[in-house]
Formats: structure tokens, sequence, C-alpha cells
């Protein structure tokens, strides 16, 4: 089987040297005989491609590994990811509030901040104040801006990934097809003086879900997160990719009709998001006299243990379980994660009670519904696996080393 030049096959194993990095990343082989072994490529050719990934800073030596020869020898030495040679900028945008980190290739925040970025103020006003908060984290940690390699970035709609344009958001007035990209990486630009750096844009539930799953449940192989804020939606990571449909729009269920008369925020009349979600909650109980005006406010009376707050938070669950048996049925998830402002016991008692009522009992009966493990970092560590996993993909990876010279 032949690919693309300088890339041979044996067994269906790609043998770039982007693609001995994907070993070696993978685990799936850590020394230079076990990738000779997947690869079939010669002990001379392995040590050519890796020594262009020691040039760049990407692979290092590690401790030596067991002996294989039942002869004995000396222990072969492993390979592995040098994640300390560059870092990455991850932020992630709810409609009133927004967090920002800086992480290693490897996911560790080294440091982040948090505070008010209204979405409705417009990109170019929200993404200047993220420059400015991606440089203050740099001068924090004492990062050179040129450490940086790239930027990922979670709003609250949803996004062609292919351009990184949100399209038709209903809770982003403004921001429908502008250049996020473009403008975040000017705005990285103009406050620490470095060039210009590779930025990607997802949906904040996609990269919730992303970051969920690659760090607590990597052997889920289909895996759902609902995020119920202000608005409701879902990202779904199927064989540890994120599913977004054919332009982004995959996990919107915020606007599933469940027949109410109630008027929801994209202009159409009984969407889910319209009766269950944070904002409607929040609705409700101002309209009780208790003053709340988004989903977060909602979340510190429940916090406070709010009697009336956690009697609407527990009907929304319901809602929303009614919706999710569909969805467990069609995707027969192994892991339904419930994340965002609602994610309490009042919320997850009322999913439950209409999920497992409506769904089929084979639907279920592996299936763990849970609360998200990273809280409000999901989406931030979503974000920079997101960027390090396409930086270091293989063909990617070539590019990358043609440009470096190495």
């Amino acid at each position: 089987m032949t690919g693309k030049p300088g890339r041979t096959a044996r067994g269906g194993a790609q043998t770039s040297a982007g693609d001995l990095l994907d070993l070696v990343r993978s685990g799936r082989a850590v020394t230079r005989g076990a990738l000779q072994q997947m690869t079939g490529l010669s002990r001379a050719t392995v040590g050519q491609r890796l020594d262009r990934l020691f040039r760049a800073g990407w692979l290092r030596e590690g401790a030596g590994g067991p002996v294989d020869s039942p002869l004995g020898g000396r222990p072969a030495i492993t390979l592995e990811f040098d994640g300390s040679h560059a870092v990455v900028l991850a932020a992630d945008l709810d409609t009133r509030h927004a967090r920002a980190a800086l992480l290693t290739l490897t996911g560790e925040i080294l440091a982040e901040r948090s505070g008010p970025l209204v979405v409705e103020d417009g990109p170019e006003t929200v993404l200047e104040g993220l420059g400015r908060w991606f440089a203050e984290l740099l001068t924090e940690t004492g990062h050179a801006p040129e450490a940086v390699c790239g930027i990922g970035l979670g709003v609250p709609g949803p996004v062609d990934s292919e351009t990184g344009r949100v399209v038709q958001p209903p809770m982003m007035s403004g921001w429908d097809g502008y250049d996020i990209r473009g403008r975040l990486s000017r705005a990285f630009t103009e406050h620490t003086g470095a060039g210009p750096v590779p930025v990607l844009v997802d949906n904040d539930a996609n990269l919730m879900a992303y970051g969920e799953q690659r760090t607590g449940y990597q052997d889920c192989r289909a895996f759902v997160l609902v995020k119920v804020s202000t608005g409701i939606g879902a990202g779904v990571v199927v064989d540890g990719a994120v599913y977004r449909g054919v332009d982004g729009g995959a996990g919107d269920l915020g606007h599933i009709r469940v027949g109410t008369g109630a008027l929801c925020r994209c202009g159409s009349y009984g969407c889910l998001a319209a009766v269950a979600s944070g904002g409607a909650v929040a609705r409700r109980l101002t309209e009780a006299g208790v003053p709340a005006a988004s989903g977060s406010d909602v979340r510190d009376l429940l916090a406070a243990g709010h009697p009336e707050a956690a009697a609407l938070a527990r009907e929304a669950g319901r809602r929303v379980g009614d919706v999710l048996a569909t969805v467990v049925t069609l995707l027969n998830p192994g892991v339904l994660m419930i994340a965002g402002d609602l994610a309490g016991t009042p919320f997850l008692t009322g999913v439950r009670e209409l999920l497992y009522q409506r769904a089929l009992p084979r639907s279920t009966a592996h299936l763990d519904v849970v609360t998200a493990k990273l809280g409000e970092r999901a989406g931030l560590i979503g974000a920079g696996a997101l960027v390090v996993e396409h930086l270091y993909a293989p063909e990617r990876v070539e590019e990358r080393l043609t440009a470096l010279g190495v």
C-alpha cells in the first residue's frame, strides 16, 4: 500500500515523521524497536525521522523500558513527547462571563483568570479583551509570547469548524459570520508583540465534552455532555472525536420543540431552552419575586439551598430528561454528563426521572448519568486539547517540520 511521498505502510500504519510522533504520543510505540516493528521501517530510517523530531524539540528520551529479549541485555530507551517546548492559550466564553488560561501541551493549566465579558458587546470588544487577558497570563507566568503555538476558543453558539465563524447564533448578536480567528490572532499580536498564531474556534459544549472525555472517559466510545446554563447545548464525542454535523449544528438541543408556547431567544416558540434553561428558570424566579438575571444567579441560589430555585430546577430537569430519552435512544452513549449552571442534584434528579421513564431499558442498561468532573475548567482543557491535536496531527507535523527547516 502506498500513500503520500515519503509515507509507506505495513499493516496500515503510516510512517512519516508525523506518524512516528503520533505513535509515541498515543503510547502505541515508545521505543525505536517498537516503532520499527509497527511501521516496517529500517532502523536507519526510523532514526532519521526521529532525529527531525528531536531537533524540533518535540521528542525527548525517557527512562529505560523493560528488556524484551529473553536473553537479557540493556533496557530500551523510551521516547516521550516533550510538552515543555511550547504552551497553548485557551478561552471559554459564556454569555456574560469568560475564562482564559495558559496551558502546557499536555493539558496542565499554568495560570488562569476569569471575569465579566458580555458577548452582546460584540466581537471587537470581547476579542480585544481576551487579547489583553492573554498578555497578562504570559506576563504572570514569565512565558515569552513566542512560546505560544496556538489559541483555542469556545463560544456559546454553533460554529462552522472549517471557517471558525459562528452560524446564526441565537445568543451572540453581532457575531454571525464574523472572522473570529483573524481578530483574535490580531488581538494577541497587538497585546504581546508576537507574530500571528493559529486560532481554533468551536462550540463551548463541544469543547467541554472533549475535555471531559479525554480527561476521565477515554475508553467511552460514545460520550454526550449537556450544558445547561443561559441556554442548552450538547457536545458529542464519538470514538475520540467531536461530532459536529455538516456545518457545526450538531448538539443544539435547546432548539428542539417541546410543544409549549414560550418564546425563545431564537425567535421561535416552544424551544426547550425557552422553558428549561438557566435563563428560563431565572425568569420564572424573578416573576415569583426572587430576582435572578441569568443562569449563574440560579446557580448561586441553588448553592444556597433556595427551595423555589430547587423546585424549578427539578422541573427543568424533567423537561430536559424527556428530550434526552430520544438522544440516548439515538446515540446509545456510555456516559451522559450534565454540566453548566443547573448541574446539581435537583436538576439531575429531574433528568433521571424522565430519562429512565421514557427511554427503552436497553438504551440505559449500560449508561452512566453523571455530573461534570472538571467544572468550569472543562472548556479550557478541551480548547487546549483541540489546538494540540490539530497542530500535532501527522500531516500537519510534516508541514511544520519543513517550515522549521528540520
